[in-house]
């Protein structure tokens, strides 16, 4: 196990002062770099901008903004001003963003290369009351680079430390806003930002040159670059993730940390042996994934070729509860998730008692992370996690929480996930909840019925796949599913939408009608041990 002494620094602003030229940031692909200087001189202008707008402790902004220097200023900007930040995917539709904007922000940063959503925007969320564009001009918005000019470096006296307001897929697949409460630490007294990264397990410190590869409106990726930066180290972004570029800045910039999703796993182990042994990977430390579950094969080559440094953990957006797995111990249990190391887990059966070891049931957590669940959850007419009325004690203020995974524990304490109960489909370390793409295709007049599943796909875990009940078009079904195809990508997010459609006579339903779901996945995942990839 990796040790590292805990950390008393917890601010960008104490490596501004002992070394402001350090890099906090170094964009992969154009080189571009934020100083630490650079990052607590414009983190400070963007509070003084929110402040200016009218922002108080406890109010939002909201961040449309691709990987660059820029989105972490901003998101430390809110962080030292006691604002909550939430990031969003900047593959979204206008509607879709202003579902997330409407429900929770005062502002809003966006980047030029989403300027057309961005000018949609306007129109649906009228309330807004700060507009900026960054990286270039948007009709209507004021612009980052000219606008910060306006406002003093120092710090805001007095601030608090803020929180992400992190958004996930409900069973609708509408977003719902985890909101947890604000620690009321006056800014850059937060402890130790981290502790799962800083103490004991990964060794994150003032040393840490952290590739972060995947985008940053995702909860992880921006959650431990400013980890690394709450202790001094360097964060190496990726604009978009390149399996050869990512060993290219391994070598180039001596990284010793990074985590990554297993389809970026998999795209490295594809790679021909000579393009990845040409890389000299000697400073890697420490590789952490997580997101999805990861392909034994995949892992076990991946443990094979870079050594016992690979670790992994298993969460969720919620903060329910945490596993943890070692290479070495993940060797002699492939499959496992790991150990808990966060909340308390119980495995439960349909009647909500505990199953034995080795028997599958839901996974359920209690302790303080669920007891807070309730709060967490910003919008009341989203659909919550699904909650334990009483824990086994009978105390009713003892509840328990899930997010609907399925799996084991042995006798030895390790998890084993096997399946989910919710529909939600894993693509490539994206969680995609399939509801929303069957409303829009049962809104066709082309089809009369429809179910969206998760189908196995090597390189992505899961990708997302149609069955279709037609009504009589006169097109033939190549035809028809290229215009149902279109017709999703009109409505949703590219990421979303299926890859594929297959034709059937119905639908397997219940007389109530509701769907089998269960049986349909059943014909793609037939010969597979589990049905999460």
């Amino acid at each position: 196990m990796i040790q590292s002494k805990v950390h008393e620094l917890a601010f960008p602003a104490t490596f501004a002062a002992r070394t402001p030229e350090k890099p906090a940031v170094i964009m992969g692909t154009s080189g571009r770099t934020l100083t630490y200087q650079g990052l607590e001189d414009h983190s400070n202008q963007v509070a003084h901008l929110l402040a200016d707008a009218g922002l108080a402790y406890g109010d939002h902004i909201a961040l449309l903004v691709d990987n660059c220097p820029e989105i972490l200023e901003i998101m430390w900007a809110a962080q030292r001003s006691g604002l909550y930040f939430t990031p969003i995917n900047t593959r979204l539709t206008a509607r879709e963003v202003a579902y997330v904007v409407a429900d929770c922000a005062k502002a809003i940063f966006v980047s030029k290369s989403v300027a057309q959503t961005a000018t949609e925007l306007i129109e649906l969320t009228p309330h807004l009351d700060l507009r900026i564009s960054v990286g270039g001009s948007v009709t209507d918005h004021l612009a980052y680079e000219s606008v910060l000019t306006e406002f003093p470096a120092d710090p805001i006296p007095g601030a608090f430390e803020g929180a992400a307001m992190a958004y996930s897929s409900g069973t609708t697949g509408r977003p719902k806003g985890i909101m947890r409460p604000m620690t009321g630490l006056l800014a850059g007294h937060a402890p130790y930002g981290n502790k799962f990264l800083t103490e004991d397990r990964l060794g994150w410190s003032e040393t840490t040159v952290y590739l972060s590869p995947a985008p940053l409106h995702h909860t992880s990726p921006f959650a431990w670059s400013m980890a690394t930066h709450r202790v001094g180290g360097t964060v190496v972004q990726m604009e978009r993730f390149d399996a050869l570029e990512a060993l290219a800045l391994i070598e180039r910039h001596q990284i010793n940390r990074t985590q990554l999703v297993p389809t970026m796993m998999a795209r490295i182990m594809k790679l021909p042996i000579a393009s990845r042994d040409r890389f000299d990977l000697s400073s890697l430390e420490v590789v952490v994934h997580a997101a999805a579950p990861c392909p034994p094969d995949v892992k076990r080559a991946m443990i094979e070729w870079l050594g016992p440094i690979v670790y992994e953990f298993y969460s969720m957006s919620e903060g329910l509860g945490a596993t943890f797995i070692t290479s070495e111990e993940w060797m002699t249990h492939p499959g496992s998730v790991g150990r808990v190391v966060m909340g308390e887990l119980h495995i439960l059966n349909e009647d909500k008692h505990e199953v034995p070891a080795g028997d599958d049931g839901v996974l359920w957590f209690g302790g303080e992370a669920a007891a807070l669940l309730s709060d967490q959850i910003a919008s009341p007419d989203i659909e919550a996690s699904a909650r334990a009325p009483e824990s086994a004690t009978n105390d009713p203020a003892e509840h328990w929480a899930t997010v609907g995974d399925v799996g084991h524990i042995d006798q030895n304490g390790y998890v084993y996930l096997t399946d989910r109960i919710s529909n939600m489909i894993v693509s490539g370390g994206v969680n995609i909840y399939p509801q929303e793409a069957e409303n829009v295709l049962i809104g066709h007049p082309a089809v009369h019925d429809a179910a969206v599943i998760g189908v196995p796909n090597t390189d992505l875990g899961e990708e997302v796949k149609a069955v279709v009940v037609l009504a009589d078009t006169g097109l033939s079904r190549s035809e028809t599913e290229a215009l149902l195809l279109a017709y999703c990508r009109e409505h949703m997010a590219t990421y979303k939408c299926p890859r594929s459609i297959d034709f059937v006579g119905e639908l397997p339903r219940q007389e109530n009608g509701k769907l089998y779901k269960r049986l349909l996945k059943d014909q793609y995942w037939a010969g597979r041990a589990t049905r999460i990839v």
